[in-house]
């Protein structure tokens, strides 16, 4: 049995970084210091990520939903977002990392928007490291504009409805040319995948963990992948 089980690690994992919020509540702090807080665990979780064998790492900071919180904490988000893509792009060339933002980016501000594009420009023949921050992403809404955009080309005739295929699908998903993730992992406690990755995430592993985003560590990553590790992955098949 040991030797059918998976023992390769994840070459992708996706995060929900969850629980900044009940972090700043324990300590009896705004909200806004815990995600502070998150946004400061972002860059070590990145080091740790590759250090055990990650190459590409999809965090979802902000998604399409979290519009409808109250407009002090959004803006306070689009500003500390704002702030870590500055970081960024000061820190990207010197670790080596690529970085995308996945996501609407239309629904930002033109300053975040100008931020992402010199970022990613900066970045893209990086060779470390590629992460993805889904940035206002929202999984029905990555598939919706992919439909739309498969859509109009029909229309035009480019595109035969016949010849129409999941290859089709997913080279317009903003993941498009990166390998859907092995390993799902949302903190704090909750389990759910509110609308994440839903198309990416088919055949993921998914580990759920009590931690805190502040509060998340190598150590925990580790624990992670040691978990994926003993999945046995038989995508719909027998072994």
């Amino acid at each position: 049995m040991a030797e059918d089980m998976n023992r390769k690690g994840p070459e992708h994992v996706a995060i929900i970084l969850d629980g900044n919020g009940r972090w700043a509540k324990k300590r009896h702090l705004p909200r806004t210091a815990g995600h502070a807080a998150g946004s400061a665990n972002v860059e070590k979780i990145c080091r740790d990520a590759w250090d055990l064998g990650i190459k590409y790492l999809t965090l979802y900071a902000f998604s399409t939903e979290n519009w409808k919180r109250p407009d002090s904490e959004v803006k306070a988000l689009m500003s500390l977002l704002g702030r870590y893509l500055d970081d960024c792009m000061a820190k990207c060339n010197k670790n080596n990392m690529k970085v995308t933002i996945i996501g609407d980016r239309t629904g930002l501000s033109d300053n975040l928007q100008d931020q992402i594009r010199r970022l990613e420009e900066m970045s893209r023949d990086n060779t470390g490291l590629h992460l993805m921050i889904a940035l206002n992403y929202g999984g029905r809404d990555d598939i919706r504009r992919a439909v739309v955009e498969i859509a109009e080309e029909v229309k035009k005739g480019a595109l035969d409805p016949e010849e129409i295929t999941e290859d089709t699908i997913s080279e317009r998903l903003d993941t498009a040319g990166v390998p859907d993730p092995d390993l799902m992992i949302r903190t704090s406690g909750e389990m759910r995948l509110s609308n994440y990755l839903i198309w990416q995430l088919s055949y993921s592993e998914f580990y759920f963990t009590d931690v805190l985003w502040p509060d998340f560590s190598k150590k925990d990553l580790a624990e992670a992948i040691d978990y994926y590790k003993n999945r046995d992955r038989r995508f719909g098949g027998v072994k």
